[in-house]
């Protein structure tokens, strides 16, 4: 039987991707009693990378389907830490998000509302979490959005 949190990925019609191996010296989350610590996650869809600069090729609703892709990137972390059982995801505390922009862009937080308020359509109070939103003048790949969670898990 699917978990609650699987069964309402099942009802949006999304299937959370296999999550990446690190491509670097460092671990894609981790668990520290029953906090869950995941590294950035880029946006990145079926095709690949999700890339562009915000306020030059990209708009705020494009940003914003990037960064929801990071959440789902996050959730596939998650789901690999707590072996499996996204159920044992009981809050989403905090994101950082980090925007691929244009010095004068000043947008950053419509842009990462996109993961935002995916995790909180997805599972509701336990989706709503401390935040921030901020520019960088490049990220890696030139993705236009990579975002960080930390976890608490059962």
């Amino acid at each position: 039987m699917p978990s609650t949190v699987e069964a309402r990925l099942a009802e949006l019609g999304i299937a959370l991707p296999e999550p990446p191996p690190p491509a670097g010296n460092y671990l894609p989350y981790v668990l520290s009693g029953t906090t869950l610590w995941v590294s950035g996650q880029i946006s990145a869809g079926p095709d690949g990378p999700i890339v562009g600069k915000l306020g030059a090729d990209m708009s705020v609703g494009d940003g914003a389907a990037a960064a929801r892709s990071s959440a789902l990137w996050l959730l596939a972390q998650v789901r690999a830490a707590a072996g499996g059982d996204l159920d044992r995801l009981r809050q989403v505390v905090k994101l950082v998000g980090f925007v691929n922009s244009t010095p004068d862009f000043t947008d950053q937080p419509r842009v990462i509302n996109g993961a935002s308020d995916f995790l909180v359509e997805l599972l509701g109070d336990a989706g709503r979490h401390a935040r921030s939103a901020v520019s960088a003048a490049s990220l890696p790949f030139g993705v236009a959005v990579e975002i960080e969670g930390v976890f608490d898990l059962s």
